[in-house]
């Protein structure tokens, strides 16, 4: 490898609270190359039902369709086949999130106990939501709407009906979220991999250890894509082809990044895959995948995956902690803003809840962003609400042109997204009818401070002692799977192929939980060395396991009636 010892020069960890940053978390970043997809789809499925109870003269609903038509803002990374379960799992938690609310509002008018309960229902999402690895935009949005609807004006018997609307809803972002698999079936397999082709470019043309680890997550990111998505075609063996040539990348002694670009170019493009060089090894089992994929759809696999993902909540899970301050937190920003005569101190719950990132570092940094973009925000809306109150139609309008806003902003920073989310969340209130300008401006800013301070001393004061420990276990798991790695390289080439994507996956968790107990607060000092030594003497096996598995070099097809340079020695 061409990683120097100066590359990464360790430095010890006091285990104090760290300096926290203020101007860095709100720069921007660049756009998602997906933001479109998420910002489309809400549109869409938001549209239908909002357009549907304008016609039908019921606004006073959209609280509860909008449950549903928010869940298609999820799995837009994930292949279609796991989509299609995902996004359903999501509507079935959305209803029984709203579910649980509406009962609880119906049954009493107490304050502490609608606090409470939107608490437990905040800390229960957030687990569940970290458990699965759901990804953006997380418990937030399932956060969101079952602490409104524990404020909304609720009978009981009018629950089975708006659970309904919430349903209908939720079918239609199904519809949404999965129909695009009818024009482009392999889109997210494609984005994956170009993904991870980019990476490896980087990686190639500017060694070190930040390169060197995102071109390993994005690596096993497209690999957990390509396993995930079906049954084998055409198109997914050429991906998968091209994926054993980003991993061999970093190994190659004269590898091109300019060609991993043209590569994942082609492969983004709506156009024909690039065809790599055939692999060597039998084609119907390729690297092993097929008979990985089996394992994870065979009984015994689902079992393995239902055992992780209980251990994951069991009693010495390194969620917990991130529960406790989620439940503390929201709790004491509802029960503070109830002090103070907020009638709905919901929105204080939803900040809270916002902030818990993986870390107390990441906690401060959202806290910023989510301050910043709620203040802006209540601004844009007092600009905004005149205008959305000139009739129904433009109250629908206004709603959905903030849900677009958001997502398509988001991605450049959380704080910028907040500023469309803030008005669209407002705006939702008015369909019920109008409120006083002045005391929504003033709620949802005593709200927002409120959450944000009160959320920010829970994360600073509950204590993460586990994220260490989850470093110590990482350590073994890498060190394990470094052995096996190194025990396969004598091994038929799908078991090598197995082994080296095991190990892929152990770094990245490694690199995961070192970061996460970096930026923690009252952590034992790191160790560094230990993480160093285990993550450079990984990256060497994994080059040798590449070494052993290129593919041989020769000028892919890209059917366009170009052929990119081959590099000078095996495959890119």
């Amino acid at each position: 490898m061409s990683d120097t010892p100066s590359d990464a020069s360790p430095r010890p960890r006091r285990p104090f609270a760290r300096g926290l940053p203020l101007v860095a978390p709100l720069r921007l970043g660049r756009p998602s190359d997906t933001w479109f997809k998420p910002a489309l789809s809400v549109v869409v499925a938001s549209a239908v039902p909002h357009l549907t109870l304008l016609a039908l003269g019921r606004l006073d609903l959209v609280m509860y369709t909008m449950a549903g038509s928010l869940c298609a803002l999820y799995g837009h990374g994930l292949p279609y086949a796991r989509r299609a379960r995902t996004v359903a799992g999501v509507v079935l938690s959305m209803a029984a999130g709203l579910a649980a609310a509406l009962v609880t509002a119906s049954l009493t008018h107490s304050t502490a106990v609608l606090v409470a309960v939107g608490a437990l229902l905040a800390a229960a999402q957030k687990v569940a939501c970290d458990a699965v690895r759901i990804g953006p935009p997380g418990p937030v949005i399932l956060t969101f709407v079952s602490s409104a609807a524990l404020f909304a004006p609720q009978r009981l018997d009018q629950v089975p009906a708006h659970l309904a609307l919430t349903l209908a809803a939720g079918a239609v972002a199904w519809l949404v979220c999965v129909g695009p698999a009818l024009i482009r079936r392999e889109g997210p397999e494609r984005r994956a991999v170009a993904r991870a082709l980019e990476a490896a470019a980087d990686r190639v043309a500017e060694p070190g250890p930040r390169t060197r680890h995102t071109a390993a997550a994005a690596v096993h990111a497209a690999w957990q894509c390509l396993l995930a998505s079906g049954r084998p075609t055409p198109v997914r063996r050429s991906l998968e082809r091209l994926v054993v040539h980003a991993e061999a990348a970093g190994a190659c002694a004269h590898p091109d990044p300019d060609r991993l670009r043209a590569w994942a170019a082609l492969t983004r493009a709506r156009g024909p895959v690039p065809e790599p060089p055939p692999a060597p090894g039998p084609a119907a089992e390729l690297y092993g995948i097929d008979a990985e994929r089996a394992a994870l759809r065979a009984s015994g696999g689902r079992r393995a995956a239902r055992r992780t993902l209980l251990r994951s909540l069991g009693p010495g899970s390194h969620l917990l902690p991130v529960a406790a301050r989620t439940l503390i937190g929201c709790a004491l920003a509802g029960y503070l803003c109830a002090a103070l005569g907020v009638g709905r101190p919901y929105w204080a719950i939803v900040t809270a809840a916002s902030l818990y990132q993986a870390n107390t570092t990441l906690t401060w940094n959202r806290t910023l962003q989510r301050t910043l973009g709620n203040l802006l925000g209540v601004l844009v809306f007092a600009a905004v609400l005149p205008l959305s109150r000139t009739g129904p139609l433009a109250l629908v309008l206004c709603c959905l042109f903030f849900s677009f806003a958001a997502e398509a902003l988001i991605t450049r920073n959380y704080w910028l997204g907040s500023v469309a989310v803030t008005p669209m969340a407002l705006l939702v209130l008015e369909f019920g009818g109008a409120h006083p300008a002045g005391e929504l401006v003033g709620d949802r800013v005593l709200d927002t401070v409120l959450g944000a301070l009160a959320g920010f001393l829970a994360a600073a004061l509950v204590t993460n002692r586990r994220a260490a420990g989850r470093v110590e276990r990482a350590l073994e798991a890498a060190a394990q799977a470094r052995t096996e790695a190194e025990r396969a390289l004598g091994h038929p080439h799908a078991e090598r192929a197995q082994a080296r994507r095991a190990l892929t996956a152990r770094l990245v968790e490694l690199r995961e939980a070192a970061d996460i107990a970096a930026g923690e607060w009252w952590q034992r000092a790191l160790p560094e060395q230990r993480l160093l030594a285990a993550e450079r003497a990984g990256h060497r096996t994994l080059a040798a396991t590449a070494q052993r598995q290129g593919p041989p070099a020769r000028a892919p097809e890209t059917r366009r009636g170009a052929v990119a340079p081959a590099p000078a020695n095996g495959a890119a």
